[in-house]
């Protein structure tokens, strides 16, 4: 039951940026269990209608399903981007102990 709870929220930091302070805000909310920040990385996207090309950090953010909302509300007021990437993947398996942890820390 528990592995259908849980997912992950990937959203983009820009390396100029310390991804740092909000990951922890995250996890003091009760918003994620666990936020992973990734090495640099380039990213290539369309923007306002031309091709641009900048230094970002993957941000892996894992959570409860009940607290998506909540969770994408308090990050599109952190983040620093315009138009944050916020892409909730779905766990459909894992150790069942790491998924009830899950729960249990963002449980509000």
């Amino acid at each position: 039951m528990a592995q259908l709870d849980a997912v992950i929220v990937l959203t983009t930091w820009p390396a100029a940026e310390d991804a740092g302070p909000t990951a922890t805000t995250l996890v003091e909310e009760r918003l994620a269990a666990c936020v992973n920040l990734l090495p640099e990385m380039d990213s290539i996207y369309r923007w306002k209608n031309a091709v641009e090309r900048e230094r970002e950090r993957q941000v892996i953010i894992k959570t409860s399903r009940a607290r998506v909302d909540p969770l994408m509300a308090r990050l599109k007021q952190l983040h620093p981007n315009e138009l944050p990437e916020m892409l909730v993947i779905p766990v459909v398996g894992g150790s069942d102990a790491y998924l009830a942890w899950v729960g249990e820390c963002t449980r509000a």
